[in-house]
C-alpha cells in the first residue's frame, strides 16, 4: 500500500510541475518586461488556468497553464516574479495602450 501512495504522489508533483516552454515563456517576459514582475494566476475551466503577467513596465502577457496548481508552481519557479491579486497596486501597474483597447473590444470599436 505505501508503494503506491508514493507513486501517486510523485505522480501529483509532476503533473503539477510547469513545462519547460511554460517557464521560458515567463522568464523571458520578466527579462523583457523589467523586475519585478507580477502574475495573477486565473481559473478559465476545462483549459486550466492562465497566468497573466504584469510586467514593472506595465506590460500584460500570460501564459496558460493545465491547472491552478501548475500555475503557483511557475510563479514560485520563476526569479523576480511575484504572485499577485487583482488589487488597486496590480491594476493601476498595468499600461494598456489604445491599440490593444481596440484589439480586446473587437467589433465594437468600429462603432
Amino acid at each position: 500500500m505505501a508503494d503506491t501512495e508514493n507513486t501517486q504522489d510523485a505522480k501529483d508533483s509532476t503533473d503539477t510541475a510547469p513545462s519547460r516552454a511554460q517557464l521560458a515563456a515567463a522568464r523571458a517576459f520578466v527579462a523583457e518586461h523589467g523586475k519585478p514582475s507580477r502574475a495573477v494566476v486565473e481559473r478559465i475551466g476545462r483549459a486550466g488556468a492562465r497566468v497573466v503577467l504584469v510586467g514593472a513596465d506595465g506590460a500584460l502577457g500570460d501564459v496558460v497553464v493545465p491547472s491552478e496548481e501548475t500555475g503557483a508552481a511557475l510563479v514560485e519557479a520563476v526569479d523576480d516574479l511575484e504572485a499577485a491579486t487583482w488589487d488597486a497596486d496590480t491594476v493601476n501597474s498595468t499600461s494598456i495602450g489604445a491599440a490593444h483597447r481596440r484589439k480586446m473590444a473587437g467589433p465594437l470599436a468600429k462603432r
